[in-house]
């Protein structure tokens, strides 16, 4: 079969498309520790026959699989794992405790799930989205720390993105695993002045406060990388930090300015790709604005939407 890209970094750690929608989406992250591995997110069902086909390329047992660790449970990040732990005899799955009843039994996140993409698209973009078994995950509370072969993992609580969110803390490359909460960073629009960041505000939990705090607690570490879902790692932490808050903060403005239009959906749409072009645009990031209208679009629209149910929230409060 075919094999996804992968990138080796430093600290024993890979970088492995899902391929999910097209390449340089979204990834997964196999960590080493000895003779046992990792896996931080793990795609979609449709990705892990390419998850496997890595373990084979690179001489790894599926015994020697310990970890499989989605940082929340969207389905881009953990749509996958029944399907991938059914193929990995020795290893345990690690939850937020808001995650690990809906990966127990992921009935609700099917539905969510078509609420957003339409129960006839779900088959085609997620594949079978299968349970795990309950005595199989490992709930991981707030500064719950995982010993992996002496490898450290530190789990912390993060909303922001979701409620069932957490991000990894691993000291020994001083980097956080970071699902969505240190926003996206599609690798085609790096540019001079390096990334580009902006917030994914998919329904339904976007919480902008919380998100805020999340960034400060993990700023608080010091970390020398992130590493993205959405996508790669990325390095000089805190500057994608002030570029991701001040997103944030534009996000909650528009999104208010827009909440009273008839045509409030259109407008906010049309406001949050203007902001991007306009960021693009300074940044002298290397794409025209077709590309750029392309690379986003999906985005754009599940930002959309997420705001619009924060705005909602906000009103019946």
């Amino acid at each position: 079969m075919k094999h996804p890209k992968v990138v080796a970094y430093s600290h024993n750690v890979l970088c492995i498309d899902t391929e999910q929608m097209r390449p340089g989406l979204a990834c997964c992250y196999l960590l080493r520790s000895g003779d046992r591995y990792a896996f931080v997110e793990c795609g979609t069902s449709l990705s892990v026959p390419g998850l496997l086909a890595v373990l084979e390329q690179r001489g790894i047992g599926l015994e020697q699989v310990a970890y499989v660790m989605p940082t929340h449970v969207h389905l881009d990040h953990a749509g996958g794992a029944g399907l991938l732990m059914s193929r990995l005899p020795e290893a345990q799955l690690v939850a937020h405790p808001r995650a690990a009843r809906h990966l127990i039994d992921p009935s609700k996140l099917i539905e969510g799930a078509a609420a957003v993409y339409g129960a006839n698209n779900i088959a085609a973009m997620y594949g079978e989205i299968l349970p795990v078994p309950e005595q199989r995950v490992i709930v991981a509370e707030d500064g719950f720390k995982l010993d992996f072969s002496g490898r450290e993992l530190l789990f912390l609580d993060a909303p922001g993105h979701a409620r069932h969110h957490y991000a990894i803390w691993d000291a020994e490359s001083r980097g956080v695993f970071s699902g969505d909460v240190f926003g996206l960073s599609y690798r085609e629009a790096d540019g001079p002045q390096g990334p580009y960041i902006l917030p994914t505000t998919t329904p339904v939990q976007f919480e902008p406060q919380a998100w805020y705090q999340t960034l400060d607690r993990l700023l608080a570490l010091d970390p020398a990388y992130v590493y993205l879902t959405h996508y790669g790692r990325v390095g000089n932490v805190r500057h994608l930090a002030h570029l991701l808050r001040r997103s944030i903060a534009s996000y909650e403005r528009l999104a208010r300015h827009h909440a009273a239009a008839p045509d409030r959906h259109a407008r906010i749409k049309q406001a949050l790709t203007a902001h991007a072009l306009e960021e693009l645009r300074a940044m002298n990031a290397p794409l025209s604005e077709p590309q750029a209208l392309e690379l986003l679009k999906f985005d754009m629209e599940l930002n959309t939407q997420g705001l619009e149910v924060w705005l909602d929230k906000q009103t019946a409060a």
